[in-house]
């Protein structure tokens, strides 16, 4: 198993348990889901949702993910991309994902605290 993350607002995630499909703010825009290792999560998350509130951060299995994963170069660093609708149940945990008082952001302690970040285990009920 495999687990890459996705940074969304805590609403729309609330919105796709109802539905029971994610689709996120650029599938229809961008026709893909922006995703991101651990190791590149941070970085993400300060460089695109600075001091932004109200994020939560999908923990997603990728053996379960139904729609194509294609892992594609932005400056040489291969990020993980959705072309499709996320189904909920490849989603494994659900972290909120706030930013520290500076407005940064670092990494959950869920994920910083195991040595194999791409094996979290728990809930997705959040």
């Amino acid at each position: 198993m495999g687990v890459i993350l996705h940074i969304a607002k805590r609403e729309n995630w609330e919105e796709a348990k109802l539905r029971k499909v994610y689709r996120g703010d650029t599938l229809v825009s961008e026709g893909f889901i922006h995703c991101s290792t651990p190791k590149q999560v941070v970085k993400v998350a300060n460089a695109l949702f600075r001091a932004r509130k109200g994020l939560v951060l999908l923990c997603i299995d990728t053996a379960k993910v139904q729609s194509e994963i294609r892992y594609e170069g932005i400056e040489e660093e291969l990020y993980p991309h959705i072309y499709g609708p996320l189904n909920i149940d490849a989603v494994i945990k659900v972290l909120d994902f706030e930013p520290c008082k500076d407005g940064t952001f670092t990494l959950p302690k869920e994920i910083a605290n195991t040595d194999a970040p791409d094996r979290i285990k728990g809930s997705a009920n959040n």
